[in-house]
């Protein structure tokens, strides 16, 4: 019997190098191929495929003129870019379950066509970026204009980092725009170009329609990527995405300090909350220094995240 299991353990060990050594040689097959058997190879396993572009677009219940065969191009161009930006576009398909419930709500309170929430998505893909130009947040909000809009902006606050606020800011700059030009593509078109850009363009091509006018090339695109990635977003599968609800990023619910006091150590208010400096921070980016003054006693409304402490990730277990 010894014997027996002796043979059997030697047949084995025969047969799994035998097996690894197949699976090597197909592994380092195509290293060893000629050219032409190479592209061969390639153009076989390789497959880039077109895409259809859906022939009812809209933007903010304005549908999108794609029997024109310009428009059409320079639609079928940003479901190609965004589609095959895999990384981008699946991340911010996972961000947009912990942003779209904050900023949804605000936008309908507003009277905001919903469609103007995708306007994140393609500015910073729900990060706290700052352009070279100075504009900062999802919003990308200038300085000037966010304190046009009510935003407090200094060196210790920047409430264009604070996504409820400017996200009302927001709101009432589109609500402002479209009071001046009646029409929401043009609206999301001077937000990106300014007021004054699109008016100019206006009277010197003299035409309003979005579609018709030659703009400076963002500006141009501006409309279309919002579009490509509320066709993407809201129809995952066609675009070849699997995304889980298990994969999103969750929402963290959070508790509400009020403070219209000075906090002289940040880190040191972090930890009589059981929390620490990371996630103050993490969850209050309009907080800017590791202090605050606040010298006018303001009341400022801090974020603390429920589960959040010293022992456990406010991240974990959602």
């Amino acid at each position: 019997m010894k014997q027996i299991i002796k043979y059997s353990k030697v047949i084995l060990s025969f047969a799994l190098l035998m097996i690894l050594t197949i699976l090597f040689q197909l592994f380092t097959f195509a290293t060893r191929l000629g050219d032409d058997e190479y592209r061969q190879l390639f153009k076989s396993k390789y497959q880039i495929y077109a895409l259809e572009v859906p022939k009812n677009l809209c933007f903010a219940d304005e549908t999108m003129p794609l029997y024109d065969a310009e428009v059409y191009e320079r639609m079928d161009r940003e479901l190609l870019v965004n589609t095959y930006w895999q990384t981008q576009t699946i991340l911010v398909h996972k961000r947009a379950n912990r942003w779209f419930p904050v900023i949804d709500p605000i936008l309908k309170r507003n009277g905001i066509p919903e469609d103007f929430k995708y306007i994140p998505v393609i500015e910073t893909g729900f990060l706290n970026l700052t352009s070279p130009a100075g504009a900062v947040g999802f919003w990308q909000f200038m300085e000037n204009t966010a304190k046009e809009y009510g935003l407090e902006v200094n060196a210790q606050v920047d409430e264009r980092y604070h996504v409820e606020k400017s996200t009302q800011a927001a709101c009432d700059y589109f609500n402002k725009l479209y009071r001046q030009l009646g029409n929401w593509t043009l609206v999301a078109a001077a937000y990106n170009m300014g007021l004054t850009g699109v008016r100019t363009q206006i009277a010197r091509q003299r035409t309003s329609n979005y579609y018709d006018l030659v703009l400076n090339q963002e500006t141009s695109r501006y409309i279309f990527r919002i579009v490509a990635m509320k066709e993407i977003m809201e129809n995952p599968d066609e675009y070849g995405y699997r995304v889980r609800k298990k994969d999103m990023y969750p929402q963290i619910p959070t508790y509400t300090v009020k403070v219209d006091t000075a906090i002289s150590d940040i880190a040191l208010f972090a930890m009589r909350l059981k929390v620490n400096y990371k996630i103050v921070k993490t969850f209050n980016p309009w907080l800017r220094e590791a202090y605050l003054e606040n010298k006018e006693s303001k009341p400022y409304y801090i974020q603390i995240p429920k589960s959040g402490s010293l022992d456990k990730s406010p991240f974990e277990g959602h």
